[in-house]
């Protein structure tokens, strides 16, 4: 069958983005992981599949697949391209509306397609939630990695991060460490591995490595995860650009209870058709 595609970006994060709601899509592991492959399919960091929202008040639902086939809940860059993606579709009415995925309902706020900005909800630090396996909440745990401990902070932006502070993330060691964290025992649904350099109280450096997928030159909700912690330790103010390899974000948080919101680019690559 042919498909509907479009390739979109958001800091360098790459995404196939499919349009389900008129277009049947019959999807297993071994099709996403064929369609994300670089040199034989579209490519891309995950696969972004829109579909009918159950709160019919709701402009839509999507769900995101990572290049490795594993559905996850969250992801921040994709938010803002599928909320471009409804504006220039005609699928929304305004430019304010809200979108369900696995980790919750998102708000866009769609004034300049080109920049897009999203509540990405509010934070969760207790263990269970994230999850994380630890008997009780912290700021920061000791986590053992091949006999050698680190100290991670932990947070859930709808998806699980382990957060660690490095002096460079330049020289950090994210393919190395990377996925070792992200199978640790103690995060029973994976992570994703946030190497941050803390700048100053406004300005952060950051590396993801991404579950399921690898490292990538941006993560929305690891730019998130890594604000809101930073700011639990006092590091920082309640506006935050974070650098990451794709370009910048903004995050803002204002405390504990409150909405993280984040804004960044959001860029139409091309649209083409497949076949499956």
């Amino acid at each position: 069958m042919k498909v509907l595609f479009s390739k979109m970006e958001g800091l360098g994060n790459d995404f196939m983005v499919i349009d389900a709601m008129q277009q049947p899509l019959p999807l297993d592991t071994a099709t996403v992981q064929k369609l994300a492959d670089r040199r034989t399919g579209i490519g891309f960091d995950q696969l972004l599949v829109i579909g009918k929202p159950k709160n019919p008040a709701h402009a839509a639902g999507f769900r995101i697949y990572n290049a490795d086939g594993g559905e996850v809940e969250q992801c921040g860059n994709g938010a803002r391209c599928v909320s471009r993606f409804l504006v220039e579709a005609g699928r929304v009415t305004g430019r304010n509306f809200t979108l369900e995925t696995l980790g919750g309902d998102l708000q866009a706020d769609v004034r300049d397609i080109a920049r897009v900005r999203v509540n990405m909800g509010v934070p969760t630090f207790e263990p269970a939630r994230i999850p994380f396996e630890a008997r009780e909440r912290a700021l920061t745990y000791a986590l053992e990695v091949d006999g050698r401990t680190y100290e991670i902070g932990a947070v859930s932006v709808g998806n699980p991060h382990a957060i660690l502070d490095m002096p460079d993330v330049d020289i950090a060691p994210v393919a190395e460490l990377g996925p070792k964290i992200e199978h640790h025992p103690r995060f029973p649904k994976r992570a994703n591995v946030n190497f941050a350099q803390w700048l100053d109280r406004t300005h952060v450096r950051l590396r993801v490595f991404e579950r399921g997928t690898g490292e990538t030159l941006a993560c929305g909700t690891g730019a998130c995860a890594t604000m809101v912690w930073g700011r639990l330790a006092g590091w920082l103010d309640e506006s935050v650009e974070v650098a990451l390899r794709g370009g910048r974000l903004m995050i803002s948080w204002q405390g504990e209870g409150e909405c993280m919101w984040m804004s960044g680019p959001a860029n139409r690559v091309y649209d083409g058709i497949i076949n499956l």
